[in-house]
Order: C-alpha cells, then structure tokens, then sequence
C-alpha cells in the first residue's frame, strides 16, 4: 500500500516537474521575443511619423523643385483617384441610357462629367507645379525639414525611453518570474529523487550514465528470427552506430525502441531527462516521444505540400501547451507559443544551414537537403535520443561529408545521443564513438571503430573477410 502512495506521488511529481520546466522554457524562449516585439512596435512608429513628415513636406517640396518619385506617385494616385470616379459616374450614365434611351440627355451629362475630370486633372497638375519664386519657396521648404527634425528627435528620444523603461521592467518581472519557478523546481526534483530511489527498482537495470540499454532482445515473425537475443547500452552524449548486412535486423530493432513494434522478449531501459529509469515495453508508440526519443527513417517522411518551416512547426506539436478552447479562440497564450516555435524553427534551420529553404517546397529539393530538413524536424522536441535509419542513404561523398560535420554539431550544440543504422563504412567509422556490429539478429562484436575494424568474426561475416 505504501509503495502504490508512492507511485502515485511520484507521477503526480512527474507532472508537476514537467509543467514547471515547460514554464521556465516559455519563459526564457519568450523573453528575446517579447523584447524584440517591442522594438518592432516603436519601430513602426518612428516609420509612421517619418511617412507623415513626408506628406506634409510634399507641397513645399513641389514648390521649391524637389520632385521625387515619392511625389509623383503621389501625383499619380491622386489623377488616378478621379479617373476612377469619372469611370464609376460615366457606368451610372450607360445604365441611365439603356433604361430611358435619352441620348441627347446622356450627351449633356457626358460632357459635364469629362469636363469636370479634366478640370481636377488641371488642378492636380497645377498643384505640382514648381513655383514661380524658388527663393521663396526654398525658404519655406528648408523651414519645415528644420521644424520636422526637431520633432522627429523629440518623438525619438521619448520612444526609445519608453522602450528602455518597458523592456527593463518586463525583462525583470519574466527574471522574477524564473527565478522562482528554479526554485520550485529544486523543491520539486528533491521530493522526486527521494521517492524514486525509494520505489524504483530499475535503478540497478540501467547505469547512471548509460541512456539506453537492450537487453536480451529478440523480435519473432513466425518461424524468421529477426533480433534474436541482443544486448547492448548506449552511453550519454555518444554517437552509437549499428551495422550489419542487409536483413541483419538493424531497423527491427529501432522499430523494437520506438514501440512500432512490440518485442517477443527481453527489455529495452531508458532514462529519460529527469533521469528516471524507464521500461520502454510499457510505453505506447505515441508518448515514445514524449520521453525525448526521436527517430528519422530510410525514406524521407516529408509533408510534401507544406513549405520546410511549416515541415518543423508541425513536428513541434507535442510542445504546445494551450489547450483545445484555447487553440479554437486563438488566446493570447497560444500566439505566443506559435511566436516561441517558429522562432526556434528559425535557429535550426539557421544551425544546419537551411534557413535560405525556409520557404521552398520539399518537391525538387536536393536528396541531401532533404535529409538534413528531416535531421532539422527532429530537434524541435528537444530530444535526448535521435534515431538515425541509414542517413547517408543515396548522398554522394560531398552530401555525406557534410551530413557528418551535422550529425556532430547535434550531438555537441543539442546535447543529444545518437544512434544510427549506416551502411556507409566510412561515415560509420569517422563519427561514430561506439560501434556494434549484428547479422542475422544477433551480436557479432561490440567496440570503438578501430576493433570492429580490426576484429576477424566482423570481417568474415559482414566485410567479407581476409
């Protein structure tokens, strides 16, 4: 009875831990934004004021020969603004004559309408007409750009304190704000510590330092063996590559990982990022991910009608807080999430090199872009393990080089593990800190690359031998 009470106090913990850090995360993530919203919004106003000075100044500029093309648009629009009206009056005028058939009434009124257009013409055209007295109007012109400067300045001066001032008491209050959500996290982590090493009893499964253990895992169709008893551990912060013939069972057993599918035997241990050991054999395919366990496939899973940025916003929706009603009335909260995402889309896409695809179309893109766009869609979950189904598949040397210098600068700027299935020798070898070599479902031999290079029973059963 009492471990069930403490069960049920660590899920509640869990909970409470995950809400708190989802918090903390907004909160920091928002920051920048919230200041850089802010500069925009005084921005704008600065632009407001400038358009308007340049209204006002447009009749002196005319009249002292300042003629720029913002002048003549505005001269444009404006003969432009009465033709149209002459257009919508002379339509009235057909209609009037098909339904009383008066020509000699539809004359006069023409007339009328096409004098009274071409006399407003005239007038516009005479209102941009530079004056007969250009020191005069000179003067005048300099006087206004004087007085229009001065206040520019003040208008200025007054927006950018209000900025300084709004911007250094939100950036204090959200400090505040984190400060002491950290310290009800540090409550919260201490109880949760407590609890588990009193109840769990997969602590002794799996090590401190390892984040994913198989152990003894086999997966069975029908009479075929497909994994046949394997055991190995992923060590944090490694890049782990798995290899073996084709057939060997190496895509079994990310399929075992990521619940896809189901395991005749054995168990697959994990710790997640409160570094609670897991059992993944209880989990349903779609909290996999909750846990931080992403995984990419052989085939580019793209959503092929959307453009690459949309492609990472989609992937982001475990992150969403906002609840249903929330998302339906379109709340404050959930236009700030949506901001934080694609912000965040943003710097991965910046990181890996794609920010100049942000708007292309997956169609007609290059294969190896492609791949790096699904390696981007993979970090926005924060994860801790990424799955890699063969990720050099059909890249030339040039795209492969490149896709190794990435996969690095994951696993070293995310903080992520990562664990692959490659048939590429050369990238295997090259990047990979622990290797691991299968056929037929079970282990040949396990090592840094250089033993796997250099061990026999690899190179009978997978390089071909001697």
């Amino acid at each position: 009875m009492a471990k069930m009470i403490d069960s049920i106090f660590k899920l509640y913990l869990t909970i409470k831990i995950d809400r708190i850090e989802t918090k903390i995360a907004f909160l920091k993530e928002y920051q920048p934004i919230l200041i850089d919203t802010l500069k925009e919004k005084n921005d704008k106003k600065l632009q407001k004021v400038a358009l308007k000075h340049k209204h006002q100044l447009l009749p002196y500029a005319i009249q002292a020969g300042h003629i720029d093309d913002y002048a003549l648009e505005a001269k444009a629009l404006e003969i432009k603004k009465v033709e149209d009206q002459f257009y919508w009056h002379h339509r009235a005028l057909k209609q009037a004559l098909k339904r009383n058939n008066n020509q000699t009434a539809y004359d006069s009124k023409f007339a009328l309408l096409t004098s009274k257009k071409n006399d407003a013409i005239q007038a516009i055209e005479a209102s941009y007409a530079v004056s007969s007295d250009l020191t005069t109007a000179q003067k005048a012109y300099h006087l206004v750009v004087e007085k229009q400067k001065i206040e520019y300045a003040k208008v200025k001066a007054k927006l950018e304190e209000q900025y300084v001032t709004f911007s250094t008491n939100k950036k204090r209050l959200l400090d505040e704000k984190v400060s002491y959500l950290n310290k009800k996290l540090e409550i919260a982590l201490a109880k949760f510590n407590h609890y588990q090493s009193g109840i769990n009893s997969l602590d002794e499964m799996i090590d401190q330092d390892t984040i994913l253990k198989l152990d003894r895992l086999s997966m069975h169709f029908g009479g075929l063996k497909a994994v046949d008893e394997l055991s190995f551990s992923v060590k944090k912060g490694e890049i782990f590559g798995l290899i073996g013939p084709n057939g060997a069972g190496k895509t079994t057993v990310f399929n075992c990982i990521t619940r896809f599918y189901k395991a005749t035997s054995g168990q697959i241990f994990y710790r997640n990022r409160l570094n609670e050991p897991l059992n993944l054999n209880q989990f349903v395919v779609h909290n996999v991910i909750k846990e931080g366990i992403v995984r990419t496939f052989q085939n580019v899973e793209l959503i092929w009608e959307l453009p690459i940025l949309e492609n990472l916003l989609v992937a982001g929706h475990t992150l969403y807080r906002t609840g249903f009603f929330g998302q339906l009335f379109n709340i404050r909260r959930i236009r700030r999430e949506e901001m934080i995402m694609r912000q965040k889309a943003l710097k991965i896409l910046s990181d890996l090199d794609l920010l100049a695809y942000q708007y292309a179309y997956p169609i007609g893109l290059p294969y190896g872009i492609l791949k790096k766009i699904e390696l981007a869609r993979t970090l926005m979950v924060n994860p801790q393990l990424i799955i890699l189904d063969e990720p050099a598949a059909g890249l030339n040397d040039a795209e492969t080089d490149n896709l190794a210098l990435t996969i690095k600068k994951i696993r070293d700027e995310y903080q992520a593990t990562i664990f692959l299935v490659e048939h590429d020798m050369g990238l295997v070898m090259e990047i990979c800190d622990t290797v691991c070599a299968i056929s037929f479902g079970k282990k040949l031999a396990i090592g840094t690359p250089k033993e796997i290079q250099s061990s026999q029973i690899v190179r009978e059963a997978y390089l071909g031998g001697e």
